[in-house]
C-alpha cells in the first residue's frame, strides 16, 4: 500500500497516517458518505478539515463544513467568515448557524452551549443528507474529558471519556472523531507546516471555567510531578473504562425493555423492577428514561446529575405520593406500581389555546 502523506511535511504525513489508522479502525467514514466537518476555526478543527480534505479521495467520501457561532463574545463573527473562507478555498459546501439566545443566569455556559451547537450540527447533517459529522477532539481533550469526569465526582461513564464514535441527539447523526489518538501539539504542528493561521479563542484560556484550569494547570502539574506523558495514559484508561461501561450499557439496555413504558407524553418505569435491579443498572436505566422525556420535548437531554438519579431510585423503593424537581423542565412523582416522569409546564403549554 502507498504510504499516506507521501510528498507531505514529515509532520502532517505523520498526522495523516494516524488519523487514517484510527477511521479505518473505528469504521468512521463508509465510502459514499456525506460528512459534515465541525469546524470552529482553532487548529484541532482546521487540522481535521485540511487532514480530511488531502484524504477524501482514499475514503471516497463528499466533504461539507458547518461553523456555530456563539455569539458569547466580540469579534465571534469574524471566525465564522474565517471559517467559511477555508471553505470556499476547499471547493466545499459550508454551512453556519449562529445562537438565538444565551444560557440562563446561573446555568453551565458549556452546558449550554454544547446543545445549542449540537442540535445546529445535526439540523445541518440532515439539510446536507449527511450521515456522518467529524468533530475534532483529541487525545489533549481525551486526557482533560477524563479528569473533568474525576474532579465532578462522576461515574464509570464520565471515567470512559469521549467514545470514538457516537450517536448525536436529538436526530441520531453519527458523530466520528478521527483525531482522537492525535495530540494537540501535532494538529498545531500540522497547521504551522501548512502555513495555516487557526483562529485563537480567548474563552479557552479562561480560569472560570474548570476545564479550562484542567488544561492550563492541573494537567501540566501532573505530567511535571510525575514525569510522565499523563495525557496518553489517561486516553488508553477511557479506553479500559470504556469497554466495562459498554457491557453495562448492553444489560441495561435489555433491563430497560422489562421496566420502561414510553407514553404520548410520560415515561413509566416499574417502581418493582426497577428497585430489583443492582445499582449500576438502574441507574443507567433511570439515565435512559430521562432522555426518553426530555425527548418528547425537543430537548437534547436533560443535566441531570447523580443526585437526581439516585433520587429517582429512592423514588421507586418508597411509597406513593412523593414528587422530585428534574432538570429540563421535568419532574417524577411515585403513583401506584410505577415512578411517572412527566412535564408539567409541556402539559400546561399544551393546553393553552
Amino acid at each position: 500500500m502507498t504510504p499516506v502523506g507521501r510528498g507531505q511535511p514529515r509532520v502532517v504525513a505523520r498526522v495523516l497516517q494516524a488519523l487514517v489508522t484510527t477511521a479505518r479502525r473505528q469504521d468512521m467514514l463508509p465510502a459514499g458518505e456525506t460528512v459534515v466537518v465541525a469546524c470552529s476555526g482553532g487548529p484541532d478543527s482546521m487540522c481535521l478539515l485540511h487532514a480530511l480534505h488531502r484524504l477524501r479521495r482514499l475514503f471516497r467520501i463528499r466533504l461539507a463544513v458547518f461553523h456555530f457561532d456563539h455569539r458569547l463574545r466580540p469579534g465571534s463573527d469574524r471566525d465564522a467568515a474565517y471559517v467559511s473562507r477555508q471553505a470556499g478555498r476547499l471547493g466545499l459546501p459550508y454551512r453556519g448557524a449562529g445562537a438565538s439566545d444565551r444560557p440562563q443566569r446561573g446555568a453551565s455556559v458549556e452546558a449550554w452551549a454544547r446543545l445549542a451547537r449540537y442540535a445546529a450540527l445535526t439540523q445541518a447533517a440532515g439539510e446536507l443528507d449527511a450521515g456522518r459529522v467529524a468533530l475534532g477532539h483529541t487525545v489533549d481533550d481525551q486526557a482533560e474529558t477524563v479528569l473533568l469526569g474525576l474532579a465532578r465526582g462522576g461515574g464509570l461513564d464520565a471515567v470512559a471519556g469521549m467514545p470514538p464514535v457516537t450517536s448525536i441527539p436529538p436526530l441520531g447523526v453519527t458523530g466520528v472523531r478521527p483525531l482522537i489518538e492525535t495530540t494537540g501539539e501535532e494538529t498545531r504542528a500540522f497547521c504551522r507546516a501548512l502555513r495555516l493561521r487557526p483562529r485563537s479563542d480567548p474563552t479557552n484560556r479562561d480560569p472560570r471555567f474548570l476545564r479550562n484550569r484542567i488544561r492550563l494547570e492541573v494537567l501540566p502539574v501532573l505530567e511535571a510531578a510525575l514525569g510522565r506523558n499523563l495525557r496518553a495514559t489517561l486516553a488508553r484508561t477511557a479506553e479500559l473504562v470504556r469497554g466495562d461501561a459498554e457491557f453495562l450499557d448492553a444489560l441495561a439496555s435489555e433491563a430497560a425493555a422489562r421496566t420502561t413504558v414510553v407514553g404520548d407524553d410520560e415515561v413509566r418505569l416499574d417502581a418493582g423492577r426497577l428497585s430489583a435491579l443492582p445499582r449500576p443498572l438502574g441507574a443507567r436505566v433511570v439515565r435512559a428514561a430521562l432522555r426518553v422525556a426530555a425527548a418528547m420535548g425537543g430537548e437534547w437531554e436533560p443535566e441531570a446529575g447523580s443526585a437526581h438519579v439516585l433520587g429517582l431510585l429512592d423514588l421507586a423503593s418508597g411509597g406513593t405520593g412523593r414528587r422530585l424537581d428534574l432538570p429540563g423542565d421535568l419532574m417524577a412523582e411515585r403513583v401506584k406500581g410505577y415512578v411517572r416522569i412527566s412535564s408539567p409546564g409541556r402539559a400546561r403549554r399544551k393546553g393553552e389555546p
